[in-house]
Parts: C-alpha cells; sequence; structure tokens
C-alpha cells in the first residue's frame, strides 16, 4: 500500500471516528434530556432545535394542534392514525395499547419520535409535539379532570418551502381519507355515558344485538335499515338542503319489548358509537351544550327513558311550571334536537326511548326531531320464530301452531318469552315449558 493511500485511510478512520463520537454524543444528550431534565426544560430545548433549522434551511412547518377551541382537530386525529401505518425501523420509540375486547394492538407514536413520509417523491417529515401548561384557568377538553396542569399536543409536519401548494391541497386531503379507511377497519365500538366531572367515559361495547337475531316486524325491520342505510349515503343532500346531518329515532312501547337491543343492532349495522346520555345528570342547558359539541361524528347519541328524564309541560297552555327548578327546560332540549346547536357535529343518530309516548310534549315529536317513530310492540308470531331460531337453533316445530295462536290473543313481550327459552332443557320440555306459561298467562288476562 502507497504512502498516499495509507494517508487517505487514516484520515477516513479519523472520520469515521468523529462521527461515531458526536452521533454518541447525540444519543447520550437525548437520553438525559429525555430521562433527566424537566419536562419544561426538554420541550423548550427541542422546539429551540426545530426552531433553527427551520429559519436557517427552506424547511417549512405546518403544525396541526389537537384541538380548535372545544372541537378535536380532524387532521391531529387523521394524522394519529395515519402515522401508525408508516412507523419504520428506524422509530426509536412507540406506544401499544390493548384494551380487552380489541382483537388488535393499538400502535401510536411517541412524543418527539420523527415519522418519514413520502408523497409523489416529496419527503415529509412528522413529529409529535407535547407542551404542558401550568394554567389554574386553562382547561384541555381531553384533560377535563384537571384545572392545574394540562398537556397540549400538537403534530409538527415539514417539508421543503416548494412543496407548500401539495402539502395543503393534495398531502394532507390524502392523509385524512386514508385515516378515515383504517380506523373503519380497526374500530372497536364504544359505549359512553357521564363522568363524575360531566364528562364522556367510555367501554367497549360488547353487545351481540343484530337487525338478524331482533325478534321485530320483518317489515318494519326492514323499513328501519333501509332508512339507516339511506341516511349515511346522502351527505351531499342535507349540504345541498341545508339541513344538519343527522336523524332523530323515537321507541316507544311497554318495558321488555326490545328497546335497548334495537339501539345495539343499529350501532353494530352502522358501526357507529353509542352516546348514552341521561339529562338527570346534566346540570343546565349550557352544560346540555357542551356535551352535544364532545360527541364525535358517526355516533348514536341515546337518551333513555325521556319521559322519566325531564318534566314536559304543553307550551301552548298559561299552566304554572315549576321548570325554573329543573337542571335542563324543555326548550334547551329542543334546541339542542333541532335548533342551531344540533349542527355542531354531522353523520349523527338521536334515538329518544319512552313507555308512553303520550306524556311527551307535541314539538318534540315533530319531524325534525323525531323523523321516524318506531313502535316497539308485544310479541308476534314472526318475532317468536326469529327467538326460537337464535335460543333453541330450530326453525320450526310441531308444537309452533299452538304457541302462535297463544301469542296471537295475549301481550308478551319478546323479553318475558326469551326468558321461557333459556331454560337448560330439551327442545320439547322448552317449548312445553312454554305453552304452559302462556296458558297461565291468559288465563290471568281473562280473570282481570
Amino acid at each position: 500500500m502507497s504512502s498516499s493511500e495509507t494517508s487517505h485511510l487514516a484520515t477516513a478512520k479519523t472520520a469515521l471516528t468523529a462521527v461515531a463520537s458526536v452521533a454518541a454524543a447525540a444519543m447520550l444528550a437525548r437520553t438525559v434530556i429525555q430521562d433527566y431534565m424537566p419536562a419544561e426544560v426538554h420541550d423548550f430545548i427541542s422546539c429551540g432545535i426545530r426552531k433553527c433549522f427551520s429559519y436557517y434551511g427552506f424547511q417549512m412547518t405546518v403544525v396541526i394542534e389537537e384541538f380548535g377551541g372545544f372541537e378535536n382537530n380532524q387532521v391531529f386525529e387523521a394524522a394519529e392514525a395515519y402515522l401508525a401505518s408508516k412507523i419504520s425501523p428506524s422509530t426509536g420509540r412507540i406506544k401499544v395499547n390493548k384494551l380487552e375486547k380489541q382483537s388488535n394492538f393499538s400502535v401510536t407514536v411517541e412524543r418527539d419520535e420523527e415519522v418519514v413520509d413520502t408523497f409523489d417523491g416529496v419527503k415529509l417529515s412528522w413529529v409529535l409535539v407535547c407542551r404542558s401548561v401550568k394554567k389554574k384557568d386553562f382547561r384541555n377538553p381531553r384533560d377535563l379532570n384537571s384545572t392545574l396542569k394540562s398537556e397540549v399536543r400538537s403534530y409538527e409536519l415539514r417539508f421543503n418551502k416548494k412543496f407548500k401548494k401539495m402539502v395543503l391541497e393534495s398531502y394532507l386531503p390524502f392523509v385524512v381519507e386514508q385515516a378515515a379507511l383504517i380506523k373503519q377497519k380497526t374500530k372497536t365500538l364504544k359505549i359512553f355515558t357521564l363522568g363524575s366531572y360531566s364528562d364522556w367515559t367510555s367501554v367497549t361495547l360488547d353487545h351481540p344485538s343484530t337487525f338478524q337475531t331482533l325478534a321485530m316486524d320483518p317489515e318494519e325491520k326492514k323499513n328501519l335499515v333501509e332508512d339507516l342505510d339511506c341516511f349515511v349515503q346522502r351527505k351531499s343532500f342535507y349540504g345541498r338542503v341545508g339541513k344538519a346531518w343527522k336523524r332523530g329515532y323515537l321507541l316507544y312501547g311497554p318495558p321488555g319489548t326490545g328497546k335497548s337491543s334495537l339501539i345495539a343492532a343499529i350501532a353494530n349495522h352502522l358501526n357507529f358509537d353509542i352516546y348514552d346520555l341521561d339529562l338527570a345528570s346534566v346540570k343546565s342547558n349550557a352544560e346540555l351544550r357542551m356535551l352535544l359539541m364532545s360527541t364525535a361524528n358517526r355516533s348514536v347519541l341515546v337518551v333513555e327513558d325521556i319521559d322519566c328524564s325531564i318534566e314536559f309541560k304543553d307550551r301552548t297552555t298559561d299552566e304554572p311550571s315549576d321548570l325554573l327548578d329543573k337542571p335542563v327546560t324543555l326548550s334547551g332540549l329542543l334546541n339542542f334536537v333541532d335548533g342551531l346547536w344540533s349542527s355542531c357535529g354531522n353523520e349523527r343518530i338521536i334515538v329518544f326511548t319512552t313507555n308512553y309516548r303520550e306524556r311527551l310534549d307535541p314539538a318534540l315529536l315533530r319531524p325534525g326531531r323525531m323523523d321516524v317513530h318506531i313502535h316497539m310492540s308485544y310479541c308476534t308470531p314472526a318475532g317468536f320464530k326469529v327467538l326460537a331460531s337464535n335460543y333453541l337453533e330450530v326453525e320450526d316445530h310441531k308444537l309452533f301452531e299452538e304457541i302462535e295462536e297463544l301469542i296471537r290473543e295475549i301481550k308478551v313481550t319478546p323479553a318475558e318469552i326469551a326468558e321461557q327459552l333459556m331454560r337448560n332443557d330439551s327442545v320439547d320440555q322448552i317449548l312445553h315449558g312454554l305453552i304452559v306459561f302462556l296458558r297461565a298467562k291468559k288465563f290471568e288476562n281473562d280473570e282481570r
């Protein structure tokens, strides 16, 4: 080896050693900053470094915050879902979550981790930035349990400045569209209820009810499914006619006729989350509006036993009303259903249930507020056959004719029939027991 080659080799070794030393020092500094420095100092240093690179380079940074006022930022939510599919082996830290009823792991990007994406040959860099805010008057919609400290999250998207138009007009809409597809494939349905701090808390919705298993009149069931499918496909229609993209359903009928099962079937059919609202727990009309704004799109909002949740008065009479002592007024509820605040969100189903429709104020029942009224009636012969198929796995039996005749003569709920079909006996014994039960009920009715 010549002296010239030896010199070049030595220079290369020196350069590699220097690069390795700098890389090791950078990794050490990063570890120290992440593990030992306070979060505020960590945020300050990270922000300063990003600003320095942005100022002296040709880079542009788009900041996408988690919330816009009290509403979720759609682009932030889309980025969170989309970037989970773009995590590469070079990513150092990720967050993994799995709920009990989830079939797959949920993976998200950890703070300050860079995720690189390519779109039409353009390199784009994403970083999740988190900063703490200590203000007594600051309330983060995601952190309603704390008034002293909240964390504000945002994504920073960096790219060459000359691609600004492409990013805003093509890339970000593409991210939102892809995220919607990803969410729909991996979504685990949830049911939300009011927590102790008047915020929504959720658990996994694992209700097995479907339209195939509902003991409901076949024609009415068919009409409801068609109405739901038509609703979710008419976004452009609602926009063209200037109406909020929502649909109201009133389910009325005696207890045990399957109102709750029908709500679960609607959620499973549309793949919508459920928000179960107890009006008695709402302190005021203003709080009702805040709760409405914090519900997500593509959801079913349920107010069960509406006649028991709020005192209704006929607003056309001059009778004195004690509604001033009630937390939510009828006018507040009507504005929530069909007023200006009802447009705070898209693709929403509103369901009211009651055992006594005649007790409700007519103003609540008109089209535009409750668009479809569904009578949940007593069990019919067709409903019994659905229940027998579900519980006993039989489609026909020699005792069916007598059972169906008894069901036509008396008022018996699907819940009562289902209870008889759950007995741990043979099919013949169960059906004989059901006949005995129905005869006894008929005798009671005749005596009464």
